[in-house]
């Protein structure tokens, strides 16, 4: 069966945006099944839309599926992979740009965005019952999420962190069209 492969875009984001399509080209021409979904209300996410999103494209998680996230994506998929059953285990995940702070944010319709996302907690505990094979990629310059998250998620879940120089948030927007070490990974968790 072949590897299966979500990336999830971020806040306000699209499927055709920034390294998405050129990192579902470089898995597909390996034979990986990639789905880049476009999230709902993406200029208002919300967990309690986005989460059951994800588990209704997913459907069957298991050993063979690899989650990427960009930003509130990677919080949408840790609080799906807190919400899956006993003994579900999937392949790993790789996590751009994922916080558990922000800064920088632009007025306060972004903020009471965001607040819903910072004061529920994450459950790390349930999120490692189903993966152990997390990648975190952090920039230095990135405006909004500050490096010294990368410490939570290497402590958290043990993930491996990797800093970019001068990648911003990761966005097309910001000229971010590859992330030569986002496919690396996913290559390794295969």
């Amino acid at each position: 069966m072949a590897k299966r492969v979500f990336i999830i875009h971020g806040w306000g984001g699209c499927p055709e945006e920034g390294w998405f399509p050129w990192l579902k080209g470089e898995l597909e021409k390996r034979g990986f099944i990639v789905q880049v979904p476009e999230m709902p209300d993406t200029e208002n996410p919300k967990i309690d839309t986005w989460v059951p999103f994800l588990s209704r494209l997913v459907h069957n998680p298991d050993g063979e599926t690899l989650l990427v996230g960009h930003s509130i994506g990677c919080q949408t998929i840790l609080r799906y992979l807190e919400s899956l059953g006993e003994g579900v285990r999937i392949g790993g995940a790789v996590l751009v740009a994922g916080w558990v702070s922000l800064t920088n944010l632009s007025g306060p319709k972004e903020e009471r965005i965001a607040r819903l996302w910072l004061e529920r907690p994450i459950e790390w505990d349930r999120v490692l019952r189903h993966t152990r094979n997390f990648v975190a990629v952090f920039s230095d310059n990135d405006n909004h999420v500050p490096v010294s998250n990368s410490e939570v998620f290497r402590k958290r879940l043990g993930a491996r962190i990797f800093l970019e120089h001068g990648k911003g948030h990761f966005t097309g927007d910001e000229g971010v069209k590859e992330i030569p070490v986002v496919l690396n990974s996913l290559l390794e968790m295969a």
